[in-house]
């Protein structure tokens, strides 16, 4: 087959388009804010000494990685106009499969009307070839690895659709994915990261996708906004389209994020028209993250579990020694990989800790609560807190601070609230604590509240309530509170006497 193909190839009029080809899906980008050094890295690699024949751009959904891509596309088209460009939207096999058929009619590759020949190794083997001349192939969206290294045919013919990708001295391919993992299997060390935009950078977005320019002028607004949103580019454009069809200011929108958690998300799945996005996907910046989600159940359910206990907590400076202990320690590295690698966690290697993207972390809630998962985590999270959250002892007070901004977080929680009598023990371990650190007053509230509780479930005389009063008086004494102090403890001294006895 192979020598057929060659043999056709001979003959011009057949096998060499007439002029290079274009097959790129989506508009340039007029608007384009140029993120520089992730742009001229990946123009580097393509076109420099040490020349790349395969780039990967990762970050997380609705960073932009698609928009440097696409302009890398027209500034190639311009620059180099010989040069025929690829692009190929790699969500599914089926599109896959679909503009691999595309790409071989533009190119017209002989033996194309062969129903039993692999399209995909018709362009491969075309592409692979000099006389193909120059060509970019973008790979946009390859999250998902399993499609790309799954066999697929008979036993005999079986192949990989990674190992129908073509290779060229004169070819580059580029891949974009949401996954560190999916870039360095398809391009190795050859990976850019793109991260969210500073705030010049996405005060000029937001400015580009306003009609209106003068709500620009609420300055305090603005930069409130972009915070909010955490600078991601497909963020601040849904937002202004949100501003411009309902004619608000910027101060609006960002009052519409001190609702409720479920309002918060709906306003985050609005979605909108862009023309620089597929027309067959949603562009809310929740749906986007629901996806790297899914695939992320899919490959790594102990990721996401850990997404899920995150979710429950404080999204910031999550200690590692807080989540549920893995089977292996093996997969607990990969399970965090997983997260860090699709961009949802940010590792701080000093103290052992992860930050959880702010919307990441409400996105998430919101897909438990959809799932009448929400309450089952919670719990599961507060029994975890207290299974691990320590004593007031001084060697314990690293990990008790640590802890202490989760503890307060999942306390509001209305789980919490329902079942506040099952964890007395660590409402009273947490006063303590606080006591240790200095925060009188938050611990004295902690420590009433231990002591109403104790009275209640098991008595005015148990020794769990003498505990908790003893406690109380204590920190009464460190105010200088001295007659509630003395008051409480004569109270303590005359029943323990009355009940355990003089001695």
């Amino acid at each position: 087959m192979i020598r057929e193909i060659q043999q056709r190839e001979q003959k011009p009029n057949l096998t060499v388009p007439r002029k290079p080809c274009w097959s790129v899906p989506l508009p340039r980008n007029n608007h384009f804010v140029s993120r520089g050094s992730q742009l001229h890295e990946l123009e580097s690699k393509l076109s420099g000494e040490t020349h790349c024949s395969k780039v990967a751009v990762i970050g997380l959904g609705g960073v932009g990685k698609t928009q440097i891509v696409l302009e890398l596309a027209y500034r190639t088209r311009d620059k180099l106009p010989e040069c025929s460009i690829f692009w190929i939207s790699a969500t599914n096999m089926e599109k896959v499969q679909q503009a691999y058929l595309e790409i071989a009619q533009q190119l017209r590759i002989p033996g194309l009307e062969d129903k039993k020949e692999d399209v995909r190794k018709l362009v491969q083997h075309y592409l692979s070839q000099e006389s193909a001349g120059q060509w970019l192939l973008v790979l946009d969206n390859a999250d998902d690895l399993d499609m790309w290294l799954t066999k697929t045919g008979s036993n005999t013919q079986s192949t990989r659709l990674i190992d129908s990708l073509p290779r060229s001295n004169k070819g580059s391919v580029v891949f974009t994915t949401r996954s560190r993992k999916a870039a360095s299997k398809f391009a190795h060390s050859n990976v850019i990261h793109v991260a969210e935009m500073d705030e010049e950078a996405a005060t000029l977005v937001l400015r580009n996708s306003l009609v209106n320019k003068e709500v620009l002028n609420d300055s305090p607004a603005v930069v409130q906004l972009l915070r909010l949103l955490t600078f991601l580019p497909l963020a601040v454009v849904q937002a202004a389209a949100y501003i411009n069809e309902n004619d608000i200011s910027i101060a609006e929108y960002v009052s519409l994020f001190d609702d409720r958690e479920e309002n918060i998300i709906e306003v985050l799945s609005e979605d909108f028209e862009d023309e620089g996005r597929y027309s067959d996907l949603k562009n809310a910046i929740a749906t986007t993250w629901l996806i790297s989600f899914e695939q992320i159940r899919l490959r790594d359910p102990l990721a996401a579990d850990y997404l899920s206990f995150m979710s429950c907590i404080d999204p910031k400076a999550v200690p590692l020694s807080l989540l549920p202990p893995a089977q292996t320690k093996k997969r607990e590295i990969d399970a965090i990989g997983t997260l860090s690698a699709y961009s949802f966690i940010t590792k701080r290697p000093a103290d052992q800790c992860f930050d959880l993207h702010r919307l990441v972390h409400l996105t998430t809630r919101n897909w438990l609560r959809e799932q009448k998962l929400l309450s089952e985590w919670t719990a599961k999270t507060i029994a975890r807190l207290a299974e691990v959250f320590p004593s007031s002892d001084n060697n314990n007070r690293i990990l008790w601070r640590s802890y202490l901004p989760h503890v307060h977080y999942i306390q509001a929680s209305d789980v919490f609230q329902n079942s506040i009598e099952e964890h007395i023990d660590l409402i009273a371990r947490l006063g303590m604590c606080l006591l240790s650190d200095g925060r009188l007053k938050e611990a004295e509230e902690l420590q009433l509240q231990v002591v109403e509780i104790r009275k209640r479930v098991f008595g005015e005389e148990h020794p769990d309530t003498l505990i908790g009063k003893g406690n109380l008086a204590l920190m009464y004494s460190k105010q200088g509170q001295w007659k509630e102090a003395e008051e409480l403890g004569v109270q303590v001294l005359e029943i323990r006497k009355r009940v355990l006895g003089e001695e």
